[in-house]
């Protein structure tokens, strides 16, 4: 079964567009070279936009083990380190079922 990923990530007042920009340029990069993902929707927070939150399906395990190995995942952490609130808060989820 799928594996899910939600992911909640507070830029610094005033960074929102950086933190924007290196998530942007991070979907580009998934979409073109990680088959395995499935999808990888980023959403901001109408109550708070310094807050983004990512939700991520993966085929399977291998294929998240992957995607945390790329060297665009270690490029984005670099560009965005600098810009966060605090660490980034992410639930990894095994899907069940699907209707």
């Amino acid at each position: 079964m799928a594996i899910a990923v939600a992911a909640k990530i507070k830029a610094k007042a005033g960074s929102e567009a950086q933190v924007e920009a290196a998530f942007r340029e991070m979907i580009t990069k998934v979409r073109a070279n990680e088959p395995g993902t499935l999808s990888y929707i980023l959403h901001r927070s109408v109550q708070d936009p310094t807050v983004f939150y990512f939700y991520e399906t993966y085929a399977d395990q291998a294929s998240f083990d992957a995607h945390g190995k790329t060297a665009h995942m270690k490029e984005m952490g670099g560009r965005i380190g600098p810009h966060l609130d605090g660490r980034p808060e992410v639930l990894v989820l095994n899907e069940l079922d699907r209707k």
